[in-house]
């Protein structure tokens, strides 16, 4: 997917209004490495509408998002005020040095769509010695707690209306960071999250594979969310559901 794609407005509203899940992620975080809680400057790498940034401004005194899309650091700037925030637009492969190097970064969702090498060999400019660097990502999954229907929508509905647009799935070459950091872990984990039927579709209606189908002239946003609406309301039935996300955090240190 071309990365102009999410530099929309209506992709930068949309997702300032996701599911702050970002939060477990740095309870995560906070569990696998307990004596690491507080960091005095830290990064968040393709921000997107800052819910990442706002998460790990829990851990860390001060942030810096940024991202390439000028219609996210716009909805950003507008939404974190406070001294304590900083944003910018900028490649994840780009990011400036700063006067005071990182002891923490966060890249949420990122890492798939970029070039690795380019990225460490930034990241390696930008970090500390012993800094940490987190790449995490969480995903929307088939299935729907106590409600089997759903996995039959998702599998045999969703996906062939709406396809998963190529990325790079191999989550880390652990040969493109030897030089300047080390892998210290992986871990996995999953989350729910409770959706109403109109906050599932306004979830849905700027995930990667609609997204593809609208900006590419496929399909026009009034008919996907009648789509949705339509398959969707069966399974909701005007009632709240718990869905299952699933996750990973790759903990990375600078040497």
């Amino acid at each position: 997917m071309n990365n102009k794609s999410f530099d929309t407005q209506r992709i930068a509203e949309g997702y300032a209004k996701r599911p702050w899940l970002h939060k477990h992620v740095i309870e995560q975080i906070k569990s696998d490495y307990p004596a690491r809680t507080a960091f005095k400057n830290g990064l968040d790498v393709g921000c997107g509408a800052g819910l990442s940034t706002k998460a790990l401004k829990m851990i860390a005194e001060k942030v810096t998002g940024t991202d390439i899309s000028e219609a996210m650091i716009t909805v950003c700037k507008e939404i974190y005020k406070e001294d304590s925030y900083n944003f910018y637009s900028a490649k994840a492969e780009e990011t400036l040095i700063p006067e005071e190097l990182y002891d923490i970064v966060t890249a949420a969702g990122v890492i798939n769509w970029i070039n690795q090498s380019i990225f460490f060999e930034n990241m390696a400019n930008v970090i500390e010695a012993d800094g940490m660097l987190v790449i995490y990502d969480f995903w929307i999954t088939d299935k729907m707690l106590g409600q089997k229907s759903y996995t039959n929508w998702y599998q045999n509905q969703y996906l062939k209306e709406f396809p998963k647009p190529y990325r790079n799935e191999e989550i880390i070459d652990e040969k493109k960071i030897q030089d300047s950091f080390v892998l210290e872990q992986q871990k996995k984990y999953e989350m729910t999250y409770e959706f109403s039927l109109d906050d599932f579709i306004d979830f849905m209606m700027i995930q990667s594979n609609v997204n593809e189908r609208i900006e590419n002239g496929k399909r026009t946003i009034e008919e996907v969310y009648a789509w949705m609406l339509k398959t969707l309301s069966p399974i909701f039935k005007s009632e709240k559901k718990s869905l299952l996300f699933e996750g990973h955090n790759l903990y990375i240190k600078k040497r």
